[in-house]
């Protein structure tokens, strides 16, 4: 059994409506928030936190719109089949040339995943600032499964942090398998690994330099 929300046709009028809403708020920054891109993701992360269970519709419950910094996502709700959807929200003002935001630690995303009935989901907000009101052109709500790997990347951060290389260049491909998607991620990992070794190597090699040029001087 798979979500009723991302094998139908429901997470598109989601999408759909979460860009309507958002787009019908006027009044929710100032001149200064307007022109800071930190400042805009909070706002819209506070109306969606408010409002994102009405826009879902009365199929879910367990909804929960607050947690701590550093977890794992902003939002999460059961639906009535007890699936599990912890969402990460991610906006990004399409006029910068260049954003690289972090999703998930690869180690965190293998073990949330164990259970089939969890789903890591991304709603991603695409905006350009009009004034002090923002304008979404693009929204993508969806598990973290539908992003094709030619726009996501590994960062080195921990057991590595998967990112999107490029918020103007997102390529979702609906429906994908998860197995695949998984197997994908553990083949990335295993070019990544031996990488970040190497580079550990250098600096290994660089800071034994260090030391003996150190070891040289007088007190």
């Amino acid at each position: 059994m798979k979500s009723k929300i991302f094998y139908s046709k429901k997470y598109q009028i989601i999408t759909r409506d979460i860009k309507l809403f958002l787009n019908k708020q006027k009044d929710f920054l100032s001149e200064r928030t307007a022109d800071s891109p930190r400042a805009v993701g909070d706002a819209v992360q506070n109306l969606l936190e408010d409002n994102l269970q009405t826009i879902l519709g009365g199929d879910i419950k367990d909804y929960a719109p607050e947690f701590a910094r550093r977890a794992m996502a902003d939002i999460a709700f059961k639906d009535q089949d007890d699936f599990y959807y912890i969402v990460d929200i991610k906006t990004h003002n399409v006029n910068t040339s260049f954003n690289m935001p972090n999703l998930t630690s690869v180690e965190r995303l293998a073990r949330f995943y164990q259970d089939d009935k969890n789903y890591f989901i991304v709603l991603l907000i695409a905006y350009i600032v009009k004034g002090i009101r923002i304008e979404v052109k693009r929204v993508e709500f969806v598990p973290l499964e539908f992003f094709a790997w030619d726009c996501l990347t590994i960062g080195a951060l921990g057991w590595g942090q998967i990112q999107i290389a490029n918020s103007n260049k997102i390529n979702i491909v609906s429906h994908y398998s998860r197995k695949k998607w998984m197997l994908k991620l553990c083949d990335t990992l295993f070019e990544f690994y031996p990488h970040e070794i190497g580079k550990i190597a250098n600096r290994i090699k660089c800071f034994r330099k260090v030391k003996a040029f150190w070891k040289k001087k007088s007190e």
